[in-house]
This record gives C-alpha cells, structure tokens and sequence, in this order.
C-alpha cells in the first residue's frame, strides 16, 4: 500500500515537470520557426518576389496550389506556407495552456501571441491586396511596413515571454499570486521608464532599418559613389534619404541600449540579468559591425538577412532582460532560462 502511494505521489509529481517541458520546447520551437518565417520575408521583399501570387490573398494566382510557377512565385508560396505552419505551432501555445488558470502568465503570453499573429497576417493581406509589394514607390507602403514591423517585434516579444514564462515552476500562477509570492524587485517608476525607453528605442531603429532595407531594394546601386550621389541628391525618394539617418539612428540607440541594459542588471535581483545585459550589448556591438559591412558590400542579400537576425536576438535579449528584472526567478529548478 505505502509502495502504491508513493508511486502515486511520484506520478503526480512527474506531470507538472512533463507539462512544462513540453510547454518550454512548444514554446521556444515556435520562436525558432518564426524567426525562420521572418528571415524568409525580408527574402521575399529583397527578391522582389512580393507580387509572386499576384494581389491574390488567401489564394495564390486564383489557385490553391499554383501550377507551373515562377522563381518569385515558389518564393512567395512557400513563405505562406510557412506563415501557415508558424500559426498552427501558435495555436498549439494555447492549447499547451488548457488547464492553468484563466490569468496565468504563460497562459496570457500565448493568447496575446495568438493575437499578434492573426494581426501580423492581415497586415501581410493587406500589403498583397493593395499591392503595396515588388516595385511600389508608395509612401504608403512605408507606412505599411512599419506596421509591419511593429507588429513583428510585438510578436516576437509575445512569443519570448511564452517561452520564459512556459519553463518556470510559477508559469500557472496569475500576476496577482506572483506578485504576493515574491513582489518584483524593479517595480519602482525609474525601472519602468529604462525598460520603456529601451524597448521604444529598438523599436524605432527597426522601423527604420525596414524602411532602409526597402529602398535598398527598390534603389539599388553598383559603386559607393553612385549610392553617395542618390543619396544626397535633391530629388531622392524618402526610401533613400533614409540610409544616411538609419547609421546615426542605429549609434544613437546603441548608446540608449549599453545604459539601459547596465542600469537594469544592476538594479535587478536576478543573477542572471548581468549575463543577459552582456549578451545584448556584445550583439549589439557585432550589428553595428555587419550594419558598416552591408554599406560597403551595398546590401547584399544574404547581409541583409543576418541583419535583421541580428536585430531580433537584440530584440529578444532586451525582452528576456527586462523580464528577468521584472519577473525574477523564484530559485526553484525547473526555469527555462536557467537551463539556458
């Protein structure tokens, strides 16, 4: 009898720990497939393979599966393809949430991630309907990009906080029982207003960089000199105006960046938010670099995409560490970050 009942209790104590581990690789495998959706859009705007399926949305050419294709129409299907596959692994982040309580933490990060993506593929709908794609000059295009890429990052964000929130052994706890528990320790307005200006800053070097990376595409030149020239001419598109404002943007947000990360790991309780503060500056510093050898190489493709990985790790570690600082880990084992 004693032996069945500490089986028992052994059996439900495994559950939570198997839950969660399934939640945890859920979690982090839907952040690694979207990056890899992510990348494969810039590849369709640097390719100029936007128009691939014509101003069709959800059907591409009038067809389910296009017959024949082109190169920018494989290029273009397969991209939705994978949009596809990274909305199902989404919804399967609200499904690994059944059972916690209506507020938990993991159990909001999923639904708000849910959210985004929904949001992300009407704002892609509508850049196809509108044809705001391949060689449009539009200043609405930019506006659309922008959102785009708003919507992105909050995206990312979401689903960098499921992943943070999916291994801890508090994940099913709601704010209001977590912050009973162990009340966060960088709750004071100082904290909140670095983790804000950090946060924002990034966020509007990314729209920038998008907004480059499309005149990029839409302006490309063959010398340094020529690019001078159509830079600095009067009769330059705002697309390109753009390249000599990202760079100075870019530094300006790097320092904001260095500041914020050190004041935020040295208010922070949490040890491991000094790793997370110098993990993001040491990328950072490295984006600055390939950011000069994409000017040089006049933005190659496969530069342009390590680019914009580049400003998504950014993204990401700034969103561990302000998580890290706000949420602190409670010491038990168990916290997907400190298996990281």
């Amino acid at each position: 009898m004693n032996m069945r009942g500490d089986q028992g209790e052994k059996t439900s104590a495994e559950k939570p720990d198997a839950g969660r581990r399934r939640r945890l690789a859920l979690a982090w495998g839907t952040l690694a497939v979207n990056l890899v959706v992510i990348l494969w859009g810039a590849f369709v705007r640097a390719t100029g393979s936007g128009a691939g399926c014509g101003s069709h949305w959800p059907l591409c050419n009038g067809e389910i599966v296009p017959r024949a294709p082109a190169l920018a129409t494989v290029i273009e299907f397969g991209h939705r393809l994978s949009s596809g596959l990274a909305l199902l692994l989404v919804v399967g982040l609200v499904v690994a949430a059944r059972g916690l309580p209506r507020g938990a933490l993991y159990r909001k990060a999923a639904w708000v991630t849910l959210g985004l993506m929904l949001s992300e593929a009407l704002i892609g709908a509508g850049l196809v309907l509108l044809e705001y794609v391949a060689d449009d000059l539009s200043l609405a295009r930019g506006w659309w990009m922008s959102a785009h890429l708003i919507n992105t990052f909050l995206l990312v964000a979401a689903l960098t906080l499921s992943a943070f929130f999916a291994g801890r052994t508090d994940s099913g706890q709601t704010a209001g029982q977590r912050s009973n528990a162990s009340a966060p320790s960088a709750d004071s307005t100082r904290q909140v207003g670095v983790a804000i200006l950090a946060l924002g800053a990034v966020l509007m070097l990314g729209v920038s960089g998008a907004i480059t990376a499309l005149g990029d595409t839409l302006f490309p030149v063959t010398t340094l000199e020529e690019g001078r020239a159509l830079t600095f001419s009067p009769d330059a598109h705002l697309f390109v105006r753009l390249r000599v404002w990202h760079p100075i943007l870019a530094c300006v947000v790097g320092v904001i960046v260095v500041l914020s990360a050190r004041v935020l790991a040295w208010r922070a309780t949490d040890p491991l938010a000094s790793r997370f503060a110098n993990f993001l500056v040491v990328t950072y510093v490295f984006q600055l670099l390939v950011g000069l050898l994409n000017v040089r190489l006049l933005a190659p493709v496969w530069i342009q995409l390590l680019h914009l990985l580049l400003a998504d790790l950014i993204w990401i570690l700034l969103v561990l560490l302000v998580a890290r600082v706000f949420w602190p880990a409670t010491g038990a084992p168990g916290s997907s970050l400190e298996r990281a």
